[in-house]
């Protein structure tokens, strides 16, 4: 295997793992108590 289809493959996952770990945390962590849901708030 090529050195940069290695380094390639790898840098694609680890992005995919952090964008995945940064919307799980925002859902569910701390800071979900900030976010607002639209649904709620027109519920006339």
């Amino acid at each position: 295997m090529d050195i940069t289809s290695f380094f390639s493959a790898i840098f694609i996952a680890s992005a995919f793992v952090s964008v995945t770990i940064f919307s799980i945390l925002t859902g569910f962590g701390p800071e979900s108590k900030k976010l607002k849901d639209p649904f709620q708030e027109n519920e006339n």
